[in-house]
């Protein structure tokens, strides 16, 4: 099992609360994020300097929130695929939606409430073109939405019979060990991976989307 993605499965992988992270093809890093910031038309986008993800935590206050309801996107390129990285209060606030994808992008949505009392297991969906290919929850039980892959019929079957290889679902196993699994499969099938160097320590843009 490599980690491509499997990294964003340990604790506090990118920060305090859990992770979004937002993969795609035929996006600009920019294009990326506007796009995204087009779905909280409330917020007001401000482009920041070339900040490490430590320092635009620091500098902007958005570990914990603390009263400050700011959302930080950090933006950047691995290979064929634009990221952008959710920092702040993007817990509740931050969606994807089919049209981030308009004008035949691929775009990856995986996200993980991770001090959600709940629990809310992670989930991952995939858009392309303006329309939902997939969704699923990683720990592949009804407790929150189906339970099973949902989407384009082609796409489910393929993807659900590759969770299948590797004995998914198994609802014994643990949480964490699912979330694993799944991030590994669902990186390979869909040609998906994020070096966590890239994302922990290289300066790069973000966009900060602030309240009024």
């Amino acid at each position: 099992m490599t980690d491509a993605l499997t990294w964003l499965a340990e604790l506090e992988s990118i920060a305090y609360g859990g992770y979004s992270v937002v993969l795609a093809r035929g996006l600009e890093p920019e294009e990326l994020a506007a796009r995204l910031a087009e779905g909280l038309p409330e917020r007001t986008a401000r482009p920041l300097d070339e900040l490490t993800a430590e320092d635009l935590v620091e500098e902007y206050e958005l570990e914990f929130a603390g009263g400050i309801e700011d959302i930080a996107l950090h933006h950047g390129r691995s290979g064929d695929l634009a990221f952008a990285v959710a920092y702040g209060y993007w817990q509740g606030e931050l969606s994807v939606r089919p049209e981030v994808s308009r004008g035949g992008a691929e775009v990856y949505h995986l996200e993980f409430e991770e001090e959600n009392g709940k629990p809310v297991p992670p989930f991952f969906s995939a858009h392309r073109d303006g329309r939902e290919v997939c969704s699923l929850n990683l720990h592949l039980d009804p407790s929150w939405g189906p339970g099973d892959v949902q989407g384009e019929p082609a796409t489910a079957a393929a993807l659900t019979a590759e969770l299948a290889a590797v004995g998914l679902p198994d609802h014994d196993r643990a949480g964490d060990d699912l979330h694993r699994t799944c991030l590994e499969v669902l990186g390979r099938h869909f040609g998906l991976t994020l070096p966590r160097d890239l994302v922990r320590e290289a300066e790069l843009p973000a966009l900060l989307l602030e309240t009024d």
